[in-house]
């Protein structure tokens, strides 16, 4: 595995732990439905000095439902 896959991975990580940890809480605090629709973004919000439009791209986007 290279350093990209490695900051990759640790990224993932810990964006993994936390969105867990809110998502649950959330999900406990979400009263008068069955279920919640939510969606996940991953979006590149480099600095590329002026470069690029000031809205980068996002990169992922995947949506889910998570029962109650």
């Amino acid at each position: 595995m290279n350093a990209t896959s490695d900051d990759i991975r640790r990224l993932l990580r810990g964006f993994g732990i936390k969105a867990d940890e809110v998502i649950q809480a959330h999900v406990r605090n979400a009263q008068g439905v069955e279920a919640l629709r939510l969606r996940i973004v991953v979006e590149d919000v480099t600095d590329y000095g002026g470069t690029r439009a000031s809205q980068a791209p996002r990169l992922l986007e995947v949506e889910g439902e998570v029962s109650r």
